[in-house]
């Protein structure tokens, strides 16, 4: 080391080395952003990507390469598929579908925070996912204005903190298991430090559509909270649930937290006995409790995924018959203003 004396002048500072990405940062990098691609890569008409293309309507196209494999070559019937890929009825205005179909801005008790029912309360973390679904019922949610933002999660979480009639919060989005390693661990920390919490619920879509995100950091992430915690997944078809997907839920229950499905009655997707039996089946199989079959929340563009619920109580009727009761979802519609999901029938 030179002295004061010394003339030379000091070697400069080694550069901090940075930490490589993580293997599902990498992957979301690399998903398909253009509908033309992933029809190139499924062997698709190009009209299809065509009609993709022109019916984005404001709503991106993003999907995972992991994702995209599980999809079958040269069907534009996949049902995996059609979750994703725009279609030229997301542009057709239906009477009764609105941009907010759960009246959600009613509900916003301050930035980024969602009081809808009784001793939970729901934190928008981010405003972004991993995959963009065609059904999605906050397609137009306005993020930022609704303070998904970094300051106003630091908002959201001191309401929280000050408010103890609260048990139980609610990670959501977005997917919440966008935000990085980091963010995370800042939100659970925060949340372990307040006394009157026992319950930390995650709704994620990723451990699906981009299981690499469970790794080991985030399972360290939430290992080590105090708090209860429950995961609900969400996949619509058993082609869904791939090894991969087995073996990110299996980090997840051994945290130990409970994993619980939700999925959406789709039209052209899973409005099929046998579909939906082996969804059940699959899911059960890989430690997941089949939860909730959703009517579809009725948000503009998403019209033709709509099954009218006499179908919905027709199916559900034929899986009590063919399935054992911890296998067969309720179903539910989300009603506004309700105090809780309204069950079906």
């Amino acid at each position: 080391m030179p002295t004061p004396t010394d003339p030379r002048p000091a070697a400069p500072a080694a550069p901090r080395a940075r930490r490589p990405a993580a293997a599902w940062r990498r992957e979301l990098a690399e998903a398909f952003r253009e509908p033309a691609e992933l029809c190139r890569y499924l062997g698709l008409d190009s009209g299809l990507a065509a009609e993709a293309k022109a019916s984005t309507a404001g709503f991106p196209f993003l999907v995972p390469r992991g994702f995209a494999a599980r999809m079958r070559r040269g069907d534009p019937a996949d049902p995996l598929l059609a979750q994703v890929l725009p279609r030229a009825a997301e542009t057709r205005a239906v009477a009764g579908y609105a941009a907010d179909p759960l009246d959600e801005h009613r509900f916003l008790a301050g930035p980024a925070l969602v009081r809808k029912y009784e001793g939970r309360a729901l934190l928008l973390v981010t405003g972004g996912c991993a995959v963009n679904c065609r059904y999605c019922f906050r397609r137009e949610f306005p993020y930022a204005e609704s303070g998904a933002t970094r300051h106003g999660l630091a908002a959201a979480l001191a309401a929280i903190a000050a408010d103890t009639t609260l048990s139980e919060m609610i990670l959501s989005g977005g997917d919440p298991l966008l935000a990085d390693d980091d963010q995370l661990a800042g939100i659970v920390e925060a949340l372990d430090a307040m006394p009157h919490l026992r319950r930390l619920r995650i709704h994620t879509r990723l451990p699906v559509v981009l299981p690499s995100r469970v790794d080991d950091a985030l399972v360290a992430v939430l290992a080590g909270s105090r708090l209860a915690k429950v995961v609900v997944i969400h996949a619509n078809h058993p082609a869904e649930l791939d090894d991969h997907v087995a073996e990110a839920v299996r980090r997840l229950a051994s945290l130990p937290a409970l994993v619980l499905n939700q999925a959406v009655l789709l039209r052209g997707v899973n409005d099929d006995e046998a579909v939906l039996r082996r969804l059940s089946e699959r899911l059960v199989e890989i430690g997941v409790t089949p939860y909730y079959l959703h009517l579809l929340d009725r948000v503009r563009g998403a019209a033709h995924f709509d099954v009218p619920a006499a179908d919905a109580l027709a199916l559900h009727a034929e899986l009590l018959a063919s399935l054992p009761g911890y296998a067969v979802p309720r179903v539910v519609r989300e009603v506004p203003g309700e105090r809780s999901k309204t069950g079906v029938g």
